[in-house]
């Protein structure tokens, strides 16, 4: 029946429902919404639909969003809502639209609503992985025009290495418009972020915890360079306290903190702290979840993921994962700027990029970490898990001299962290057991330190490693136990290069009790040097079907049950002649 009705008359009657809801002096409620369908522009409903949606913003803004855009369609100026719209869709995690209505309203002599719209930008350029350009905008804003927007500032600006500028903006603070709970977050979170500059103490976790949780109970989104949880989860995985990261990632999770747009970040924070923990199998399911609860990563989160794979590879004992794991991080990295709240990741890629020599891909990016570290006056909590991944990195590339002052540097900041204390003194006994000097006792201590802060596969290789360097059998057996308590699989990881196996005796003088032959052990040699079957063929004169088969032997004997295992019993069987030869 309306089908068959001319335009002309559906509109008159329209007209004539509104006049009459409006003498009547009732909301028009879901009429608004079903009159702009209709395609009907008349300034009530286009007012009616802009009061929706400021309601739905806070709580649910892709709903916000839909209801902004009809507001549009039926007469309302689209300059005017076009930073509320862009705050709609960045909250619901759909960067691309709200960057280009930023985009377009900050190009405009006179924008309206600037202060959101410049904190809608700076969320999205933060998501996209450039905190730097999110830095520039509210430099453009400057302090004159900063007003209630200067935390957020603050928090975009130290991230980038600004300290004067993020001081420089909250001198030109004015005090929140309300005092909501979700008024003081970005005051508290910015509160959190000097006092990691000041110490690694406790204190900025806690102002950080605080801010997350006034965010959930609050139940409304805001934009943000960083969420509260995952800023909060960030900063305790850098002091060690894991219980922390987990605890205020599921809380922030239970209460959909930040909306659908800041899900994937807290399930791959969910993810690294379970990675931490030692429990792989809770990581991937939480990289699973975090890729199905949006259609794309934002770039910041892709980072997050690619170090993730990264790192899970590493832990597993999984080479072939982890060749794969390195080809997509190393191009995901190449995309993305090197910001305060991303040392995480990179430390996770320079060790990894040292167990492949591939260092040098990296190199630029740590350079650029250690940079903007020094221009915040390297402040401990940020930059002790950093030299440890310069520790495990230098062992790795086999350069010792490289490992001294970062050990030097964990040694420094031992006063102010329990973190770092406990990372000093493994760094110290990885120094002596690279000297060749295996203090039993200080190894295990260390290697239960290690994994009282979350790091039980360092524990557990550092533990293996000195197992390697015994000079004693029963020292050996009593290290290589303690390497699996912690972890199995990194006991012998293929990473680890033993300098004295198990066939040794005191005076390092090669007992060989593997059980091979010399062609057997000529072949190992080989294979541990990365050649096919067909070069080893040819470099000793049999075929390749040949070296297969005693290549089949040697796992036989050797009781490996995987390449990997195998390349690692080879290496203990051999010893120094696998490097040497």
């Amino acid at each position: 029946m309306v089908a068959a009705t001319p335009t002309h008359q559906v509109r008159s009657r329209q007209r004539a429902l509104l006049d009459a809801i409006d003498v009547a002096g009732r909301p028009l409620n879901g009429v608004a919404s079903r009159l702009a369908r209709s395609g009907i522009e008349d300034p009530r409903v286009a007012q009616a639909l802009v009061a929706q949606g400021d309601a739905l913003l806070p709580r649910e803004p892709a709903k916000a969003f839909e209801v902004y855009s009809q507001a549009v369609a039926a007469g309302a100026d689209g300059t005017v809502l076009a930073a509320r719209r862009a705050q709609a869709a960045a909250l619901s995690g759909n960067l691309d639209p709200a960057g280009r209505l930023v985009d377009e309203l900050l190009s405009l002599p006179e924008p309206p609503d600037l202060g959101r719209a410049v904190d809608v930008a700076a969320e999205v350029w933060s998501r996209r992985g450039m905190l730097s350009r999110s830095a520039d905008v509210y430099r453009w804003l400057g302090p004159d025009r900063i007003g209630a927007s200067a935390p957020l500032a603050a928090i975009a600006l130290v991230g980038c290495g600004d300290r004067a500028g993020m001081e420089g903006m909250l001198a030109a603070a004015r005090p929140p418009t309300s005092p909501t709970l979700l008024a003081a977050v970005p005051t508290l979170v910015c509160e959190g972020l000097r006092e990691t500059l000041e110490s690694a103490s406790t204190n900025a976790m806690g102002s950080l915890v605080r801010a997350s949780d006034m965010m959930t109970a609050s139940g409304s989104t805001l934009p943000m360079p960083m969420n509260p949880a995952a800023l909060a989860a960030l900063v305790a995985l850098h002091l060690g306290e894991l219980a922390v990261a987990e605890s205020v990632t599921e809380d922030a999770l239970a209460g959909n903190q930040g909306g659908a747009g800041c899900r994937p970040r807290l399930l791959l924070m969910r993810a690294w702290t379970a990675m931490l923990r030692d429990r792989p199998d809770h990581a991937r399911a939480a990289i699973t979840e975090a890729r199905s609860a949006g259609d794309v990563l934002s770039p910041r989160d892709e980072l997050f993921l690619r170090a993730l794979e990264v790192g899970l590879a590493r832990r597993t004992d999984d080479p072939p994962g982890l060749v794969q794991a390195w080809g997509r991080a190393r191009e995901s990295i190449l995309h993305f700027p090197v910001d305060l709240f991303t040392l995480l990741p990179l430390g996770e890629l320079l060790v990894a990029a040292a167990r492949l020599r591939d260092s040098a891909r990296i190199e630029g990016h740590v350079a650029e970490a250690w940079a903007l570290l020094g221009r915040l006056g390297d402040p401990p909590l940020w930059t002790v898990p950093l030299h440890w991944a310069e520790v495990h990195a230098a062992i790795l590339a086999e350069r010792p001299g490289q490992l001294g002052p970062h050990a030097a540097a964990l040694v420094r900041a031992s006063g102010q962290s329990h973190f770092a204390a406990v990372l000093a003194a493994a760094g110290r006994v990885w120094v002596s057991v690279l000297a060749g000097e295996v203090d039993v006792e200080a190894v295990e201590i260390a290697a239960r330190g290690l994994a009282s802060v979350g790091l039980t596969w360092d524990g557990s290789r550092l533990a293996g490693h000195a197992a390697a360097r015994a000079p004693e059998r029963k020292d050996m057996a009593r290290l290589l136990a303690r390497a699996r308590d912690l972890h199995p699989a990194a006991a012998l990881a293929p990473e680890q290069v033993p300098t004295a196996p198990p066939g040794s005796n005191r005076s390092g003088t090669l007992v060989d009790d593997s059980g091979l032959s010399p062609r057997e052990r000529e072949i190992a040699a080989q294979v541990l040097a990365g050649r096919t079957y067909r070069e080893i063929g040819d470099a000793i004169y049999i075929s390749p079907r040949t070296v297969e088969h005693h290549v089949a032997r040697i796992r036989r004997r050797l009781g490996a049950s995987s390449r990997s295992e195998l390349l690692a019993r080879m290496r203990i069987a051999l010893g120094e002649e696998s490097w040497t030869s």
